[in-house]
């Protein structure tokens, strides 16, 4: 079984959006604009590192990206059963399981990043990455200090992020050498994000979210603030507004993935953190990380070879996803099936499989019609999945 993860803030980097200009996926970023009206081109092409470490900005550049990777592995027919992401990757885990719109999701996310910049301006904080001690002990050490400080993300076996006010921080650290840790380091980060200090935040979001329609995801997505795999619409908004005050659980998120039958992990985005982080919480499992057109195509490869080798024990599941074709709407609008079209029936190149509002829905491969993935008279969005085939 695959994953899908995707990374928060903190991956984005100058440039990042150059190798992807030419690419058929880059139009997300022009319709990303559109969305939020900011220039998220200019954002991914041209901003120094100063500019791109603003939480309004590194988050917007990050999602936006990691969605733009992420069209591009669609495109293969690449798909996952499980997703999640962290932090801010979580709207992005949302997106790829259908329950968050891109549009939708571009404006939440925008909303989301000015949001905790007030919250991160109004309220001095930091954050700090101890390593080498046990999530118990780190938590010891917060209880220690007389200040404002907590863990704020549980990424790996023997790395923890804390976060609160800058003294409580830097005293945190110190009791937690003291028990044993090998390091507490300073993150640049501009807020102590995933505490209370973000409660202004969080107040903000919640309006944004009560705006916004979230579908049941067609995959489980695996919830930061528990670890729990869901999908159920309504449970989304609450998870999302708490995340920002509660800590990460991305070590134990990583757990239940594995658990559920995930062999195989792959990060869509900038950066290779969450990589890092699965090689180092779980055993024999399968990583890589796409952030270029050419990482696509080295995900599309390994996923072939997996499956060759999947087929050549004589299991069967893994080696599905490189014959396997997702149609996708051309539009937004009200979608209807074509009359008479079900599943098991051949479709061809070219073949109207349906209409979103008057624009026909035509698949660009050939194959065995598995399902619709959208229902008659639903409302879907542009580039959202329409139906399933089966190419060989």
């Amino acid at each position: 079984m695959l994953a899908f993860t995707f990374p928060g803030q903190g991956s984005q980097k100058p440039g990042m959006g150059a190798e992807w200009i030419d690419h058929e996926s880059w139009e997300l970023v022009g319709e990303a604009s559109q969305a939020c009206d900011r220039d998220v081109a200019q954002l991914l092409l041209d901003a120094d590192a100063e500019e791109l470490k603003q939480t309004r900005n590194s988050q917007l550049t990050t999602f936006v990206l990691s969605m733009v990777v992420l069209d591009a592995v669609e495109r293969t027919g690449v798909a996952p059963n499980l997703t999640a992401g962290h932090s801010l990757g979580e709207y992005s885990a949302l997106c790829a399981s259908g329950a968050l719109s891109f549009e939708d999701a571009v404006r939440l996310v925008a909303e989301r990043g000015e949001a905790m910049q007030i919250a991160a301006d109004e309220k001095d904080g930091t954050m700090a990455a101890v390593l080498g001690l046990d999530d118990d002990l780190v938590v010891t050490a917060c209880a220690r200090v007389d200040d404002d400080v907590w863990v704020a993300n549980y990424n790996a076996p023997g790395q923890v992020v804390i976060a609160g006010a800058l003294p409580a921080v830097e005293e945190a650290g110190e009791k937690a050498k003291e028990l044993g840790a090998k390091r507490a380091m300073g993150l640049p980060v501009g807020g102590a994000f995933h505490t209370p200090f973000m409660a202004p935040a969080r107040d903000r979001l919640r309006k944004a979210l009560a705006e916004i329609e979230v579908r049941a995801p067609a995959i489980p997505v695996v919830a930061n603030v528990d670890a729990a795999a869901r999908q159920d619409a309504e449970e989304w908004p609450q998870l999302l507004a708490s995340q920002l005050c509660s800590p990460v659980q991305w070590r134990q998120s990583l757990y239940a993935l594995h658990e559920l039958g995930c062999s195989t992990f792959v990060e869509l985005g900038p950066g290779t953190v969450l990589t890092g982080m699965a090689k180092r919480t779980l055993k024999d499992v399968n990583t890589l990380s796409v952030a270029t057109p050419e990482d696509v195509d080295t995900l599309l490869a390994t996923v072939t070879d997996l499956g060759s080798s999947e087929q050549s024990r004589g299991d069967s599941g893994e080696h599905l996803y490189v014959t396997e074709r997702l149609v996708v709407s051309p539009c937004a609008g009200i979608f209807s099936p074509k009359e008479g079209l079900s599943a098991d029936q051949f479709v061809n190149v070219g073949d109207v499989v349906g209409w979103v509002t008057d624009e026909e829905v035509r698949s660009p491969f050939a194959g065995i019609l598995m399902e619709f993935m959208a229902l008659e008279s639903e409302r879907v969005t542009a580039r959202q999945p329409i139906a399933w085939l089966r190419t060989r």
